[in-house]
């Protein structure tokens, strides 16, 4: 069995940049959603529901998954986001057990204004985020 190789001290301090830098990024994230009137949770729901994987709707279950939230929990979320009028809920064709989550106009306005601030940030902090990347990367010492 190999040995493990240590970390250096550069590298924990890239490690610590890249945390540093997600948590900004994060932080930022929290700050948009609030000022867009919607909580951190919701816009992750609408991003998650808009940039589901072949298609712009999901199941309770599918964004409970995206989210790591139990299915009870989407369900409320899923709940105040319809009150918000930010998403509709539409029966399934195939199985009417089923239940689709699809964002509504209002819904894919807040999210558009939320992406282009985020894209926007991550611009700003792409070039650091690069280079300590590249750092951890390469494995620099």
């Amino acid at each position: 069995m190999a040995a493990k190789k240590k970390f250096s001290k550069a590298q924990y301090e890239m490690l610590a940049a890249f945390r540093f830098a997600l948590r900004q990024f994060l932080r930022f994230s929290e700050d948009a959603a609030h000022e867009a009137g919607i909580t951190p949770q919701q816009h992750q729901a609408l991003l998650a529901i808009k940039g589901f994987p072949g298609r712009d709707r999901v199941s309770v279950g599918e964004l409970a998954e995206r989210l790591q939230v139990a299915h009870h929990s989407a369900v409320g979320l899923i709940d105040r986001l319809v009150a918000e009028k930010l998403v509709a809920r539409e029966p399934s064709e195939e199985d009417r057990r089923r239940v689709f989550i699809t964002l509504t106009r209002h819904g894919e306005d807040v999210l558009e204004t939320l992406s282009s601030a985020h894209r926007e940030q991550l611009r700003r902090m792409g070039p650091e985020i690069r280079q300590v990347l590249e750092g951890l990367g390469n494995g620099e010492e």
